[in-house]
């Protein structure tokens, strides 16, 4: 393939060739809608031949039609090399030695533009080149345990970290960052809370919403907090360290078996439910919301628990569902089923015949809401009475992704009814809580007159 029009097909090549602009170049490009000026960048081969991409100076890319396109001109030349360079951390006296665990995920990676994909090709070590306002703050090694993205992530994966982190801490680290994908940043996040206990460190997962080759990629900062928050804090616990606002204000430490991913692009996109945030993180310190969490320890004892039944899921319930859906899920081997109910906890009537087959197969049936803050109540309705008379075990305030989670975690230790029942509902570190506050309950509603005003007082 020609290296002047890498990845343009047909006509747009057409196009290039024509002016006799090269990939890379620096360009000018006169349109029917205006000018636009920037790097000429290859196209993904399996983008269509209609558009060439363009590269601005504010670093956003931008698609051009062909067929507005009336001149262009190349005013400069420079082939681009998105790799970052790996650097060797330095060395300081005194400050606090981190162990950074890389999976993979858009806080380590680039645009491959061959085919136009965010791909995990930094490794750990990378990082250190791209933001190397970490050695200001730390010693860092760094190991790339894995290379995937987070919907990749699934128990075997889980027990691989659980294993890593009992060895660092055992050979002396005072703090671990896991770098990984933020789909699936709070399943893992509660996977290692029952994994990985009495932990004497901070463990502190951390990604990024936005690519690092992006003007507003969150990738640098929030490695930053994560770092100061591995570091410095005496929250010794498995926490997700992501942005506060969408400015680049503050992060936030949320407990890893609390918080959900809340949206799928803002960067501000974990909250923690039901409860507040442990803490806030800035580059200069680490600000207490919390006054209840497990403290940092001098000692080395931590206890690991790499179990995992992979033969569990969930089933989100929804009106007129079916009985074949859960004895389908018996039929193949299902050992554990998490129901995320309606309202308080409630399915529909056609569902009992089904539930009432698998509990005597021996499945084990969990009951969260699907209205993710509150408690299940399953004893105020009839409906609630008569599932739980069929063996449906309410799981209070826990969240379904943790609920699910903590049942994988649970049957790979033991299958006796009761005893999976009493450690689903033995609080392992906030899964489940007495209460949640009143500020654990928020959600503006915009455009109401009370909100707007009091938007107009806050960073957004």
């Amino acid at each position: 393939m020609d290296d002047n029009t890498q990845g343009y097909k047909n006509r747009a090549r057409e196009i290039l060739e024509k002016y006799k602009v090269r990939v890379w170049g620096d360009s000018e490009i006169y349109t029917t809608r205006g000018t636009f000026k920037g790097i000429i960048l290859p196209r993904s081969e399996n983008d269509d031949d209609k558009h060439i991409v363009l590269k601005l100076i504010t670093g956003y890319n931008v698609g051009i039609n062909i067929d507005t396109i009336t001149d262009m001109k190349e005013i400069g030349y420079k082939k681009a090399n998105y790799k970052i360079p790996e650097k060797e951390f330095p060395y300081s006296e005194g400050k606090p030695n981190i162990k950074l665990i890389g999976t993979g995920g858009t806080i380590a990676s680039r645009l491959d533009y061959r085919t136009g994909a965010v791909i995990p090709a930094f490794s750990p070590g990378e990082l250190y080149g791209a933001v190397p306002e970490l050695a200001d703050i730390c010693n860092l090694k760094t190991d790339k345990l894995f290379a995937v993205f987070s919907e990749n992530m699934g128990p075997e994966q889980y027990k691989t970290l659980a294993i890593a982190i009992g060895k660092e801490i055992e050979n002396g680290v005072d703090g671990i960052m896991i770098g990984h994908g933020t789909d699936t940043l709070h399943h893992t996040a509660a996977a290692l809370t029952f994994m990985v206990q009495n932990s004497p460190v901070p463990i502190v997962l951390v990604g990024s919403q936005r690519s690092s080759d992006r003007p507003s990629s969150d990738a640098a900062l929030n490695l930053i907090h994560a770092a100061t928050a591995a570091g410095t804090s005496d929250i010794a616990e498995v926490m997700i360290c992501m942005f506060g606002p969408t400015s680049d204000e503050y992060g936030l430490l949320h407990r890893g078996t609390r918080v959900r991913k809340m949206h799928s692009s803002y960067r501000s996109t974990f909250r923690t439910i039901g409860d507040i945030p442990l803490a806030m993180v800035t580059r200069e310190k680490i600000t207490h919301l919390k006054q209840t969490y497990n403290h940092r320890r001098s000692d080395r004892n931590v206890t690991i628990k790499p179990f995992f039944e992979e033969k569990v899921g969930m089933i989100y319930y929804y009106p007129n569902m079916q009985p074949d859906m859960i004895d389908s899920m018996v039929e193949n081997g299902y050992k554990g089923i998490i129901i995320a109910g309606t309202g308080l906890g409630h399915v529909n009537k056609p569902l009992y015949p089904a539930i009432e087959r698998a509990v005597k197969a021996g499945v084990h049936i969990f009951m969260t809401v699907q209205t993710i803050w509150g408690y299940v109540h399953m004893f105020v309705y009839d409906t609630g009475r008569d599932l739980m008379a069929k063996g449906i075990v309410p799981t209070e305030n826990m969240l379904p992704e943790v609920a699910y989670i903590k049942l994988g975690w649970v049957l790979g230790q033991t299958d006796d009814p009761e005893e999976v029942r009493r450690m689903m509902l033995s609080p392992v570190n906030g899964e489940t809580t007495e209460g949640e506050p009143y500020n654990g309950y928020l959600v503006f509603q915009g455009g109401t007159p009370e909100i707007e005003k009091f938007l107009c007082t806050i960073h957004m």
